[in-house]
């Protein structure tokens, strides 16, 4: 197991570019399985979940083409069909969540998928109702093995058909129109997820011959077709990775640029970071954040206290929270943050409480921030992971205490950010990795 050791307290200043948006990497990788003529994907971000679908991909009898680190090509030509009902094939999946984005485009291909029950963060519950409802409806039947704990899913012709969502779920409704683009008829998604992750799995879908409408909307219908053929795409930059980058400047930044951020579909996270009295300067694709000796987090109209919340898109991505309440630590005012979707993605702020922040937690799925406006810096500690958002929010924390801490259980951290030490050592920062 590895850790970091970080020096707090050294200021980062230059220019820094976000890689690829993990979310839609694991989507479009997937849609790979849908046609057996190449898919030719850039811009892949280089980190453990997604280098770990791409080697599960390849046990099933994908070809993968490496062209450079962040530009591969998929051709699911002659797959190992057997594969996916061996011992070896659940424990893999039952290691990784992007696993469960394979089960609709198998289904969708081959009329037949069996998954484990996906690994991935311990941050509550995340239910897969919503994929099965979905599949359920159009005409898949499921049957769940105990003793392996695997779903069994087989459909001889999928059709078709209205359905509404329970939960605007993103990776619920990824699998369901991966399903839905080779079935018979229409089929009409309703409280559909609209993250830009769907939009653009979506557009590569259409690329590669799907006929799909409504797309950025919550209204999505998709005309079955007979088959797809190959295409190319380019992933977005990571709008997570984004915001963990604002939230670094605006801690222990003196002047620091975020290249290349595709404003457009960034939502509104920088506002989420203004409504804390952070600046953040849009200047053409860039996001340029000054030195922040004092920060005053807004209040709302009426005065009462600012409130935080996730919500599905467009609204605050559950995925910054964290990073967001280490951010109001320092800033002067109160602000209460509001974690609706995962009951245990909060408890991170113990080791920001030992590191001496103000923080009350209300419940699993509330805190309230008591920032101290720069009057006391955080104190270095030894701290663990305990998912990746909460690692890197850790990591921010740690950056800007005073003296040296340790952050065990970093895997988790790199699951979801490439190369993150020497890219932020590049700026200043003092982050040495180590065999624990």
């Amino acid at each position: 197991m590895e850790s970091f050791i970080i020096e707090g307290g050294h200021p980062l200043q230059g220019e820094i570019t976000p890689q690829g948006a993990k979310n839609e990497a694991l989507e479009v990788i997937s849609a790979c399985l849908l046609t057996p003529e190449p898919v030719r994907i850039s811009n892949i971000p280089d980190i453990l979940d997604v280098c770990n679908l791409i080697k599960l991909l390849e046990r099933m009898g994908v070809s993968v083409t490496r062209h450079s680190r962040h530009d591969y090509t998929f051709e699911a030509k002659d797959l190992h069909l057997d594969y996916l009902s061996s011992d070896e094939f659940i424990q893999q999946c039952s290691s990784l969540r992007g696993s469960v984005l394979m089960i609709g485009p198998l289904l969708g291909r081959f009329g037949k998928a069996t998954i484990a029950q996906p690994g991935g963060d311990k941050i509550g519950r995340r239910r897969l109702d919503t994929h099965f409802l979905g599949f359920k409806k159009l005409g898949a039947k499921f049957v769940h093995v105990p003793g392996r704990n695997v779903f069994e899913i087989q459909a001889q012709q999928l059709r078709g058909c209205y359905m509404l969502l329970d939960e605007a779920s993103v990776t619920g409704t990824a699998n369901i129109i991966m399903a839905a683009v080779l079935a018979e008829g229409t089929t009409t998604i309703y409280n559909a997820a609209c993250e830009p992750y769907i939009q653009q799995l979506c557009h590569l879908l259409n690329a590669m011959g799907a006929n799909i409408s409504g797309i950025a909307s919550n209204l999505l219908t998709i005309v079955g077709v007979e088959s797809l053929h190959g295409s190319t795409h380019q992933i977005l930059p990571d709008m997570i990775e984004v915001g963990s980058f604002i939230g670094m400047a605006a801690m222990v930044g003196h002047g620091v640029r975020i290249k290349n951020v595709s404003l457009q579909h960034l939502g509104m996270i920088p506002d989420a970071f203004r409504r804390l009295g952070i600046r953040v300067d849009e200047e053409g694709d860039d996001l340029y954040i000054p030195r922040q000796d004092h920060y005053e987090v807004d209040s709302f109209i009426d005065g009462s206290i600012m409130t935080l919340a996730d919500a599905p898109w467009p609204g605050l991505t559950p995925d910054l929270i964290s990073v967001l309440i280490v951010v109001a630590t320092l800033g002067r005012g109160n602000v209460l943050f509001h974690q609706k979707m995962f009951e245990s993605r909060l408890f991170f702020v113990d080791k920001l409480i030992d590191m001496g922040a103000q923080i009350t937690l209300c419940d699993p799925h509330r805190a309230v921030v008591n920032g101290n406006d720069h009057a006391k810096q955080l104190r270095a500690g030894r701290m663990t992971s305990p998912d990746i958002r909460a690692g890197i929010a850790l990591l921010i924390a740690a950056m800007s205490a005073n003296g040296t801490s340790r952050i065990d259980n970093i895997a988790q951290i790199d699951r979801g950010y490439e190369d993150i030490e020497h890219r932020l050592n590049r700026l200043g920062a003092h982050i040495q990795r180590i065999d624990s």
